[in-house]
């Protein structure tokens, strides 16, 4: 596939987005994961930080180190010649109790979708998803890949709380929640993995980029995973793929 020219666009005095495109695509999304490490690596004077999105990479700059046009074309540069990362990705397994009290909401979607509950796990824990961002709270995940029979528009009313480590389907997506807080999208499920935890090396579990396949555990089993979760130990692994 042709490379094009990403899009440039100044955000304030501080500031530029890189866009690559309009569409949530896997392909983008590479593009904008090896510009954002290729930034990294080269570290241009005046760069503080980036914040890679499903489309587009935001760059945070000190312009009292480094002027626009200077930095603009650096960007161009890379963002021209880089091609999409291919690197091999991490592909977590993840545990999760779905329904009842850890994911009130499935009961409702089956029967929006006209599946059983049974039916319903079954779509959702035989994709495998792709990491687009992490954003909104510490550590969330946006999760691409979700079948389309199980598309569901967000809540008209969201919820003031939802629990930590949530799994839940929003429009065409799925996301995995690492704190507790607000969300319109609906509850299917809770995993025992912290995907955020302070004091841990690394404190952030997950990268964009990383796949991540669920694994159906029964509730019983909640007690002993979360509480290994807490002390620390992993309750989730990950292969090259």
């Amino acid at each position: 596939m042709e490379l094009s020219a990403p899009r440039i666009l100044a955000c304030g005095d501080s500031a530029i987005n890189v866009e690559f495109g309009d569409t949530v695509d896997a392909w983008l999304n590479a593009r904008v994961l090896a510009l954002d490490a290729a930034l990294h690596a080269a570290a241009p004077q005046g760069v503080v930080e980036t914040v890679p999105t499903y489309r587009s990479l935001l760059v945070h700059f000190d312009p009292l180190l480094v002027d626009l046009p200077t930095l603009i074309a650096i960007i161009s540069d890379l963002g021209i010649q880089l091609p999409p990362k291919t690197d091999r990705v991490r592909r977590w397994r993840v545990p999760v109790v779905y329904g009842a009290e850890f994911g009130e909401d499935i009961a409702d979607l089956s029967r929006l979708h006209g599946l059983t509950q049974a039916e319903l796990i079954a779509r959702h824990a035989g994709a495998v998803y792709r990491i687009y961002m992490i954003g909104f709270m510490p550590g969330f995940a946006y999760l691409g890949g979700l079948d389309p029979r199980l598309a569901t528009p967000r809540r008209t009313q969201p919820r003031p709380w939802i629990p930590a480590q949530s799994i839940s389907i929003g429009g065409a997506q799925t996301a995995i929640s690492t704190v507790e807080g607000p969300s319109g999208w609906h509850l299917i499920g809770r995993t025992p993995v912290r995907g955020f935890m302070r004091g841990r090396d690394p404190v952030f579990l997950y990268d964009a980029g990383d796949e991540v396949v669920f694994e159906p555990v029964e509730s019983v089993k909640w007690a002993a995973l979360d509480a290994m979760a807490e002390r620390g130990e992993p309750v989730a692994s990950w292969a090259f793929a």
